[in-house]
């Protein structure tokens, strides 16, 4: 009798395990089974020199002027969608995955610092054939835009900088999502290969936003997905890595050798990327303009499209628009023409004098 309730309860500790096992245990999604569900409209895959495979949308106006736009760490291209909306009839807008991220996956070579992905944002636009561009990016691609605009002055018309990465900061680690403070454990990390609730995205997803209602069932899916895409989660331990070693105080510095004129836009809680880092980017990139947005978090694209559409809009209006020619000189008196009064001969002779 003992020995069947020992055998009993054996049991059902092992289907408890098994069960828990189960639903946290997730193995990588092959991209052909997510590109049906999040490779819609715009589209595109494109190989690119270094290898990689990537995931582009160029949607739009297709003869305004560009506008590239960069999402930030763990995210995706459809970060930008509601932009996409808002700015679509005016601007031609390049997104994409960036690598190690969303259907672009891990790349060749495994280089995810910044430095490699804004080279993969210049490949992007050399496959396009698009030549001069605004760009824009978020926590992460902020970096990556800002190291873009130092690396290309000449192709880049315009800069936004939405709660941008670049700046030295100190934050509260509560602040900080869980799935990023794993993915800078180097030993824990490497159990995320294999072991991810979805509660540990969710939680990342909300914490970025401070209007709860905006994180949908469908957004958290989205993410959740796209981190199982092949290849995406050894792309982000490698690349939190890569990052530990990056001397953020050096890039900074380089903040002022910017030149296109230059938006930084914040939400005011972004307990990520504090408030502090939009004043900072501001004093060291000149004639920046700074917004900020009051109970907004880290990305206000998605918290308060319309309203930061508008501002984006109003500012590339004037960054992107012809410069006014230079009004004329007046003439001095005895330069080109004669003095009143003057003869003919008196003024052929002041025409024949060295």
């Amino acid at each position: 009798m003992v020995g069947r309730i020992l055998a009993g309860t054996l049991t059902l500790i092992v289907l408890a395990f098994a069960v828990i096992v189960i639903s946290v245990v997730r193995f990588d999604v092959p991209r052909e089974q997510l590109v049906g569900k999040y490779a819609g409209g715009a589209s595109q895959f494109a190989t690119l020199p270094s290898g990689a495979s990537a995931h582009i949308r160029d949607e739009g106006n297709p003869s305004g002027p560009v506008l590239v736009l960069v999402h930030g760490s763990n995210a995706s291209l459809h970060t930008w969608e509601p932009w996409v909306a808002e700015l679509g009839g005016t601007y031609r807008i390049v997104s994409m995955d960036l690598p190690g991220h969303g259907l672009t996956g891990r790349v060749p070579g495994d280089d995810y610092s910044r430095e490699a992905m804004a080279a993969f944002v210049i490949e992007v636009m050399d496959a396009l054939g698009i030549d001069r561009f605004a760009i824009g990016g978020n926590s992460m691609g902020g970096g990556v835009s800002a190291m873009v605009a130092l690396e290309n002055p000449e192709r880049v018309s315009a800069l936004l900088l939405v709660n941008s990465a670049g700046i030295p900061v100190e934050r509260d680690a509560n602040d900080v999502p869980l799935a990023f403070r794993i993915a800078s454990m180097p030993v824990i990390s490497k159990a995320m290969r294999y072991v991810l609730p979805r509660s540990v995205v969710e939680e990342g997803v909300r914490k970025v936003f401070v209007d709860q209602s905006k994180v949908t069932d469908e957004m958290v899916a989205r993410y959740f997905d796209l981190t199982l895409h092949e290849g995406n989660r050894d792309a982000t331990r490698i690349r939190f890595a890569q990052n530990a070693a990056r001397d953020e105080v050096a890039f900074a510095a380089r903040l002022g050798e910017i030149s296109a004129p230059t938006l930084i836009i914040w939400g005011d809680r972004d307990g990520l990327i504090p408030v502090s880092a939009a004043h900072e980017f501001k004093t060291r990139i000149p004639h920046a303009e700074l917004v900020i947005y009051e109970n907004v978090g880290h990305i206000p694209m998605e918290e308060v499209p319309e309203e930061s559409a508008a501002d984006v809009a109003a500012f590339l209006a004037a960054a992107l628009a012809p410069a006014a020619p230079a009004a004329p000189e007046a003439s001095a008196a005895g330069e080109g023409e004669p003095e009143a009064g003057a003869s003919e001969e008196e003024t052929g002779e002041e025409e024949g004098a060295e």
